[in-house]
């Protein structure tokens, strides 16, 4: 099976507002880990007063069991969307992971089935696609529901967004590149210290491993990143943050347009970037009509904490 879904967004991260909001048991383990977007972590040796310290969700062991016996949390998402696949992970979970999960998505308080019970593996990433019905309602929560009992580090769930452009609109210029919106980076040339995806998360970077760094370029050319926009329309205003970049901070960057994601032209010729430093570029940005990805190039090569494209959707 191919895991390609994991290259979309991450809908159940804390990093977009995701919450475990509640479940039915967390005695060894608070459910809170599950959204964590950092990887779960091992600490030999360390106990509580409720038994091995784990990063994860982990129930007590269950004593009434039937063939429906299970647990269950409910993860509100941090944006709206239609989920594609998901990765019940297990890792350090050895000898206390469920026998299987299912999962439901819906709005908090209504459920359809889109995982159906499935047999997980221990101290692994159990990645699934979704196969959702036409047409695929966009779900605000998802509960997971693990047989009979036991630890999941981490619950990823990745989809599209599905944003609410009637009130986005209302606001003016937006950002086009927001994941929050449904941007979505889809390519790029390297990203060998930090993800691309980095580039276009809520929030300010803070720190140097919380934006998009390629390492160091020996030969000709430069880095780039292609950003697919949430909303075809115009960019009017740029935002490029290097904070946290000191030493790394690329020499000047530039960025082209397509209206289709094969054919370039010049959005913002090249310009010199300063370390540590937010910069804003609106009075050289050309007026381009239904733009629908934007090519980030940096010369040659080096860190930036997040990218922003200021403007109206078509």
């Amino acid at each position: 099976m191919s895991d390609s879904f994991i290259d979309l967004l991450d809908l159940a991260s804390e990093r977009l507002g995701a919450a475990a909001i509640a479940c039915n048991d967390e005695f060894f383990a608070a459910k809170d880990n599950l959204v964590k977007p950092s990887a779960p972590q091992w600490r030999e040796g360390e106990y509580t007063d409720r038994g091995k310290w784990m990063d994860g969700w982990e129930t007590r062991r269950r004593r009434d069991l039937t063939a429906e016996s299970h647990d269950w949390c409910v993860v509100r998402l941090g944006v709206r969307g239609v989920l594609r696949g998901v990765d019940v992970e297990t890792t350090h979970f050895k000898g206390n992971f469920p026998e299987s999960c299912a999962i439901d998505a819906g709005d908090g308080t209504s459920w359809q089935e889109v995982l159906p019970r499935t047999a997980l593996k221990g101290d692994a990433h159990n990645r699934f696609r979704i196969a959702n019905p036409t047409p695929t309602p966009a779900a605000t929560h998802l509960r997971l529901r693990i047989f009979p009992d036991g630890g999941v580090a981490r619950l990823r769930a990745y989809g599209d967004v599905v944003a609410d452009w009637d009130r986005l609109r209302q606001r003016g210029d937006v950002d086009l590149a927001a994941a929050e919106h449904g941007g979505l980076v889809v390519d790029c040339s390297d990203m060998f210290f930090g993800s691309r995806h980095n580039l276009i998360m809520p929030g300010d970077a803070t720190h140097m491993g919380d934006g998009w760094e390629t390492k160091r370029r020996r030969g000709p050319g430069h880095d780039w990143t292609i950003v697919r926009l949430a909303a075809k329309g115009s960019v009017r205003r740029v935002e490029v943050d290097t904070r946290h970049f000191k030493g790394n901070a690329p020499g000047a960057c530039s960025l082209e347009a397509s209206t289709d994601g094969s054919m370039w032209t010049e959005l913002l010729s090249r310009t010199p970037l300063s370390p540590h430093t937010q910069h804003s570029f609106e009075d050289h940005i050309r007026p381009i009509q239904d733009i629908t990805h934007v090519r980030f190039n940096i010369f040659p090569d080096g860190g930036v904490g997040r990218l922003r494209l200021f403007g109206r959707p078509a």
